[in-house]
């Protein structure tokens, strides 16, 4: 009941302005034989004001918006407070190809393969802005990997400082049907939020065949976001949070067929300030009372075994993490496992480790929460990020570890002993709980609270092993992607129920539709 109360309170924050006499309803396209006074969503954008109302008829709109700019996109959003909403999801395609291609077409003649870069929908440093109700596809990255964004809210990406406030969406696809294997050019992330204060609100979308995440959020110390019935496939990752703590809430959704599924992590790098750090803000209690708000919970996660995935084996978080992990948290502290359904993932359904990040920092990033072992300006800096703080808890577990290398398993844990550890308890396998260490059920890592660790040279070598940081011990193996693969079309999701929710009246929605969201 509590987490449907805070987000009717959410809902209602972003609909306030909806039946508002000053709102503009700007339609694009044509919608049930009425058309708009636009032919593309940017001109609409462009002529709009805070708390309008952008409409999006049916159509395949090839969106060329800004180019060689600071912030390529094919529709930019520098106005507060814009509902930009489709009347169908599944029908209402902002596409990155070129104009005239077959929508989200898959062929290289077909792919705009700008040598910057370019990202599809973003909010930038504006709050209160909302997305609904449609399809993202084919903005690819540069061949060195920069932007490639579906779906943004950027609050000031690389800037360490957080620049946006509100953001809301729901009932969202986004997906690329063009890579050059595990290479860029490709998709790079599907729906993406960064250097947000909140609060905000996710729920009802779908990412898939992203070469580094599904869904992201990250860059900031207190999310103050609640994410829910999402489904990530055929990712890099399914969802990465890099330094993303406070308030923030997973809940379910279904994580499957990615190279690994959910991951969550502290880094040295533009993503600043470090590190994830998952306690309540002020001491609060929190959700479950135990001071922790950064929690995920009631979640799918499963079959997280495909090596034939863009960006497995790119640089950064997105090409370490193993396949065949399901969910990982690297170097975070203070994070919630709870009632989460992890099965069928060939690793480890469960990873907690620290995190040696070893990429060279930028200027803003100074390795805040974890230890330099090799400080700037070293050539191979290394900032060592401890997990530690994390909860583990009644979650159900099946058939993990399929590969059969030593250590995988339901639950693995490698971090230096640290004072709280970390804490596995109330989890269950029906075949036998299969855990490294052995017994993490047990004390020092269970009941919460106690000093732990676990530096065992097994897992620690299968980890780097599986990470790719290191060579394989013999008779180890992890699988490899293909030279090709095919990425497949994202299937069809479900569209809003009623896209005139909320909206003022106009001739598409003739009175305000006051239906299920």
């Amino acid at each position: 009941m509590r987490r449907l109360v805070v987000a009717a309170l959410i809902t209602a924050s972003f609909l306030s302005t909806a039946g508002t006499a000053s709102a503009a309803v700007l339609r694009v396209g044509v919608y049930r034989g009425i058309p708009g006074q636009f032919r593309s969503i940017q001109a609409a954008v462009n002529a709009a004001r805070p708390g309008d109302w952008i409409l999006i008829g049916p159509g395949d709109y090839h969106e060329q918006g800004v180019r060689g700019a600071s912030e390529p996109a094919g529709v930019l959003i520098r106005t507060a407070r814009l509902h930009v909403r489709g009347m169908d999801r599944n029908r209402v395609i902002i596409d990155g190809t070129k104009p005239g291609a077959r929508a989200c077409s898959s062929q290289k003649r077909d792919q705009e393969l700008l040598r910057d870069g370019r990202d599809g929908i973003e909010a930038f440093k504006v709050s209160g802005v909302e997305f609904t109700n449609l399809t993202v596809c084919n903005f690819l990255s540069s061949a060195s990997g920069h932007e490639g964004n579906e779906i943004w809210w950027n609050g000031g990406d690389g800037s360490g400082k957080i620049g946006m406030g509100a953001w809301w969406g729901g009932y969202l696809t986004a997906t690329s049907t063009f890579s050059r294997g595990v290479k860029a050019p490709f998709g790079d992330y599907g729906i993406y939020t960064s250097n947000s204060r909140g609060p905000g609100r996710l729920d009802h979308s779908y990412a898939s065949n992203m070469g580094d995440a599904g869904f992201y959020v990250g860059a900031c110390p207190d999310c103050d976001a609640v994410l829910s019935h999402l489904h990530a496939q055929y990712n890099s990752l399914g969802f990465s949070g890099t330094n993303a703590g406070g308030r923030l809430i997973i809940e379910t959704s279904e994580f499957d067929h990615n190279k690994s599924g959910p991951t969550t992590n502290s880094q040295n790098n533009d993503d600043a300030p470090s590190p994830q750090d998952g306690r309540c803000p002020r001491g609060a209690p929190g959700p479950l009372g135990n001071g922790i708000c950064d929690i995920w919970r009631e979640n799918s996660i499963h079959d997280n075994n495909d090596a034939n995935v863009p960006g497995n084996g790119a640089n950064g978080v997105s090409g370490q993490v193993p396949v065949g992990a399901g969910l990982v948290l690297g170097g975070t502290t203070y994070t919630e496992v709870l009632d989460n359904r992890i099965f069928n993932n060939d690793a480890w359904g469960v990873t907690v480790a620290d995190f040696p990040d070893q990429e060279k920092p930028p200027p803003v990033a100074h390795c805040r929460g974890g230890v330099y072992l090799s400080p700037p300006p070293a050539p191979n800096p290394l900032c060592y990020y401890p997990a530690f703080g994390n909860v583990v808890a009644h979650n159900f577990f099946a058939h993990n570890g399929g590969y059969a290398n030593p250590t995988n398993g339901d639950i693995a844990m490698y971090a230096q002993p640290h004072d709280p550890g970390n804490c596995f308890f109330s989890n269950t396998d029906r075949g036998g709980l299969k855990s490294e260490p052995a017994g993490i059920q047990s004390p020092p890592y269970n009941p919460c609270g106690q000093a732990n660790g676990n530096t065992d040279p097994v897992a620690a070598a299968q980890i780097a092993c599986a990470l790719g940081l290191a060579a394989c011990p013999a008779g180890t193996d992890y699988p490899h992607p293909a030279r090709r693969f095919t990425l497949r079309m994202a299937p069809r999701q479900p569209t809003m129920p009623n896209p005139c929710r909320g909206v003022p009246a106009n001739p598409w929605c003739p009175a305000p539709g006051r239906g299920r969201w």
